[in-house]
Formats: structure tokens, C-alpha cells, sequence
């Protein structure tokens, strides 16, 4: 287990270390949320790499990862825990079994003790761990209703949830906490209060080159050049879904595995669905409007 970073700069070179390309403001506010304990809710489009900090900053401090995925519908039995109801049955059928009539108030307790007790993602984040509190992921919050968010709040106000049968777990060490929301709809003020906020947009052209670099080494560097300078015009279009940094490192690597070395407009054309999730994009993208951004990007690298 590794010690929390003890600066803005040592946050950058945590991050670095195990290949994510952070800006300055990103390493700020992780600092921050590690210095101050808060949970950090990061939002932006999809792809720019939220979830990945979270799996970044577990390897770079030696911590568990434990992660809840966020979907509609998301309940407690899901999330926190639920009661392992064939063992239970099992129990009392064995009571009952055992002739002399079993005590029900002793079997009660018996059936509702944590020997019965599935321990959802929620749950295992408030339990000890031997390297030190885990990192909790809560990813895609967005993908929730307000319910779920409204049980959120006494998780991470106070490192706690109750269980009606059992009373109150709350967290010795509380975890480092991380929600991701790509923004499909808008997260309640109660909880972004108990948050620090960062936005996470789309990089700069530099930073995605260093990202390229970081995590796509084998890309030639003059290919790695036109990827992104095509990648940050194609983002200047009118599409459905612009492509995100995960897109930008998919379709290098494609790229790589066809041994190219050099962008092209057929190779461009072939390969976009690497790059472009959505037929009308890709569409749009076809013909003279894939020299014409190809053009663009490689007179900006020859820049």
C-alpha cells in the first residue's frame, strides 16, 4: 500500500506512473478529495477517461477497487445487500425438522445474522480492509433514478447504511469515494454537496498525443500525430457522439494492427467504426469530408 500523495505534483506523478495523462486541475481536485476525504464526483462525455482514475489511483496506491455500476432500475438488493433467502429457508426447515418446536424468536435472530447476509458493493466498502480503505467507484450515477440517490447521501455524508434487521455498519477508515456521470441527466444538489466537482472534457491536443504515447506505445509517431489532429478536427463536427479519448486509443491501436504508418483517406473511411459509434456519423463522415479533416490535420502537424 502506498502513501497518499502529499501534493498537487505528487498527485501528478501518482497518476503518471501508471500511464494516465492528468492535467493540472483534474490533480487539484483528486488532492483535494483525498486530503479532505470527500467524495469526488467527476462528470463529462463518455469516454474521457472518469472511470479510469478510479482504476488508475487503486493500482497506484495498492487499494481494492470495489465497483457499483449504476443502471436504471439500481436497487438496495443490488447495491448494499440482500438476504440469502434459500439458506434461510433451508435453516428453518431444518429447525422445524428437529422436532420440539423451535424457539422463533432465537431461529429469527439466527436467519437474520450476517451468516446469511450477501454483502453488496456498498457494504464490502465499508468493511476493513488489510491494504487500507478501498477505492468505491460508484460509475454512470446518471443511469439512476433520484430514489437511489437520496439512500446515496447517507453513505457518503457519514460512511454508514443501516440494515433494518441488523442496525448500523459504518466505516472505521471511510473509502475513497468516486462517482462518474456522463450527464445524461442532472445530479441532485443534496449529493453534489457532499462532493468536490471536476468536469472532465476532452483533451487537448498535446495531452491526448501524451496520452496516445502513454498508452498506444507502439504507434508510430508520425501516425500518432495525424490520429489526434484528425480525432480533435472530427470533434469540431456536428455528431451524434463526438469520439472520446478510449476511441482516440481504440482506433490507433486498430491502425497499429494494420501496419499503417501514415493516415489516408481509404484507410480513414475503413476504419471508422473504430472511431464513430453511431451509422449517421459515420456517414457524414464519408468521401471529400474525410480528406477535407485529413487534409486539415496533416497541414497542422506539419505545423
Amino acid at each position: 500500500m502506498s502513501a497518499l500523495p502529499a501534493s498537487i505534483d505528487a498527485t501528478l506523478s501518482l497518476l503518471q506512473s501508471q500511464g494516465y495523462v492528468a492535467d493540472r486541475a483534474l490533480a487539484t481536485v483528486l488532492f483535494l478529495a483525498l486530503r479532505m476525504k470527500r467524495p469526488l464526483l467527476l462528470e463529462g462525455e463518455a469516454g474521457t477517461g472518469k472511470t479510469e482514475i478510479a482504476k488508475t489511483l487503486a493500482t497506484a496506491l495498492g487499494r481494492k477497487l470495489i465497483r457499483l455500476q449504476c443502471y436504471e432500475g439500481l436497487d438496495l438488493a443490488s447495491a448494499v445487500y440482500e438476504w440469502d433467502y434459500a439458506r434461510q429457508m433451508m435453516a428453518i426447515r431444518l429447525a422445524e425438522a428437529g422436532g420440539g418446536g423451535a424457539d422463533r424468536e432465537r431461529l429469527e435472530g439466527e436467519i437474520f445474522s450476517q451468516r446469511y447476509l450477501m454483502k453488496r458493493p456498498l457494504l464490502q466498502a465499508l468493511e476493513p480492509h488489510e491494504g487500507g480503505a478501498p477505492i468505491l467507484l460508484i460509475d454512470e450515477l446518471d443511469r439512476t433514478d433520484e430514489a437511489f440517490e437520496a439512500f446515496l447521501l447517507e453513505v457518503l455524508a457519514d460512511s454508514q447504511v443501516t440494515i433494518p434487521e441488523l442496525g448500523t455498519f459504518k466505516a472505521a477508515e471511510p473509502p475513497i469515494v468516486i462517482l462518474t456521470s456522463n450527464r445524461t441527466r442532472e445530479i441532485h444538489d443534496a449529493l453534489k454537496r457532499r462532493c468536490l466537482y471536476h468536469w472532465v472534457g476532452y483533451p487537448d491536443a498535446p495531452r491526448e498525443l501524451a496520452i496516445l504515447k502513454a498508452r498506444a506505445p507502439h504507434a508510430p509517431a508520425k501516425l500518432a500525430k495525424q490520429v489526434v489532429a484528425f480525432v480533435q478536427a472530427i470533434r469540431r463536427e456536428e455528431l451524434f457522439k463526438a469520439p472520446g479519448v478510449a476511441e482516440t486509443l481504440d482506433w490507433a491501436t486498430a491502425l497499429v494492427e494494420l501496419d499503417a504508418v501514415a493516415l489516408d483517406p481509404a484507410l480513414v473511411s475503413d476504419t471508422l467504426g473504430a472511431l464513430l459509434k453511431y451509422q449517421d456519423d459515420i456517414q457524414a463522415m464519408q468521401g471529400s469530408k474525410v480528406k477535407e479533416l485529413l487534409d486539415q490535420a496533416k497541414a497542422e502537424t506539419r505545423g
